[in-house]
């Protein structure tokens, strides 16, 4: 496994594990790209539904050649501030933000000098460069703007709304865990849902098109094959990184049809694992003898690789709806497909995958099973209703 950067080009270049690389985070890394990922498919899509004609621009009226505004130079000093504060207190304190970079940069820990200086020294910047830009009088000018014309804010909103849906129903999920360590919860770099994030991220992804008068339908078309891409990217960081969402124990035998295939794609012990504690529950883990490296466990019992199993499954789903994305001529109908899919592959994956269960109606369900049920009937519902109004167009 690859708890960090440096355990990875260990293993590619034989450089020694935990140097200055293992600030960077595997399972972060990975979540950043998955971000990308998706905003990249999701760019090409609405770039081509634009060509075809089914987005209208909108007219946006620009000022060029204004003044630094209030909120250019607090925004920009906050950041100076937080560049100044928090680098020169994580260089003399390397060994503790190399383990946990969250205890540092999610604390109220800061150089305050540096801080205050990288605060003035910004801001300055920014007044300077306002200020070489200006024009006397401002130039004011119209553009046209399509929706992929706006996805790098529509990213940020998913990436907010993703990750604040994906940590709140991990923390619905783990509740005592919460209770007990509030504080350690919320600042861990694991214990995400995807469920969640996957619900607020739209949520909050929507209300923005709605904000921007850019219409639902065709735009959740285009999102479904994002929105595939990068969770297969975002399982990839769980895989490499042993995050703990691997599955339950597996000790049977690898069937026949996996002979050519590696060991570790049926049963793993995810060697190097990022939790690095023994009490990995319901899985153990123990110690690797003879590691002398910062992450030294691997789980007592080798396990299903379910992320593995995930991406595989996320590759199938998005070339099905690659596939099927210029075929369907009735908008939102892919998008009402791809919540089928991804119900159905994540309701049969919860079958071999480590969870927490719930009682529900007399059945013992997990939390993603209950939401994969709702999303397919969903699905099912909004594909025949929308194929349904369409055949009354006729």
């Amino acid at each position: 496994m690859y708890p960090d950067l440096s355990y990875l080009f260990h293993d590619l270049i034989g450089t020694q594990p935990d140097n200055w690389l293992s600030i960077f985070k595997t399972f972060g890394f990975f979540l950043a790209l998955a971000f990308l990922v998706s905003a990249l498919v999701f760019s090409i899509e609405l770039k081509r539904k634009a060509r075809e004609g089914v987005y209208q621009p909108t007219i946006m009226t620009i000022t060029e050649g204004l003044p630094a505004s209030m909120g250019d130079l607090l925004g920009n000093a906050f950041v100076g501030l937080l560049m100044g504060g928090k680098g020169l207190y994580a260089y003399p304190h390397f060994t503790d933000f190399r383990q946990d970079p969250a205890s540092i940069v999610l604390s109220a820990k800061m150089h305050w000098p540096a801080a205050i200086i990288g605060a003035v020294l910004l801001a300055a910047f920014t007044w300077w460069e306002a200020n070489r830009r200006r024009k006397n009088p401002p130039v004011v000018r119209q553009v046209n703007v399509f929706p992929h014309h706006r996805i790098s804010e529509m990213t940020v909103a998913a990436a907010v709304g993703g990750i604040t849906g994906a940590k709140l129903f991990d923390i619905f999920d783990n509740w005592e865990s919460f209770v007990a360590d509030p504080i350690g919860s919320l600042t861990s770099g694991g214990g995400l849902a995807f469920l969640g994030g996957l619900i607020l991220g739209f949520v909050t992804v929507v209300w923005y098109m709605y904000r921007h008068g850019i219409p639902f339908l065709p735009s959740a078309d285009a999102v479904a094959p994002a929105l595939t891409a990068g969770y297969g990217f975002g399982r990839i960081g769980c895989q490499l990184s042993g995050d703990g969402d691997w599955g339950i124990v597996n000790v049977a035998s690898k069937p026949g049809w996996m002979s050519v295939l590696p060991d570790w794609m049926w049963a793993y012990r995810y060697p190097h694992h990022v939790l690095n504690t023994p009490h990995t529950d319901p899985v153990m883990s123990t110690a690797i003898d003879g590691c002398n490296w910062d992450y030294c466990m691997q789980l007592s019992e080798p396990v299903y690789p379910t992320p593995f199993y995930e991406i595989m499954m996320m590759l199938g789903v998005f070339g099905i709806l690659w596939m099927l994305r210029k075929r369907i001529r009735i908008h939102g109908v892919l998008f009402f497909i791809y919540l089928c899919l991804i119900a159905v592959e994540r309701f049969a994956i919860e079958k071999i995958r480590v969870n927490v269960p719930h009682q529900v109606l007399g059945m013992t369900l997990t939390q993603a099973e209950i939401i994969s049920i709702v999303l397919f009937l969903i699905g099912v519902a909004g594909a025949l209703w929308l194929w349904k109004r369409d055949q009354n167009k006729v």
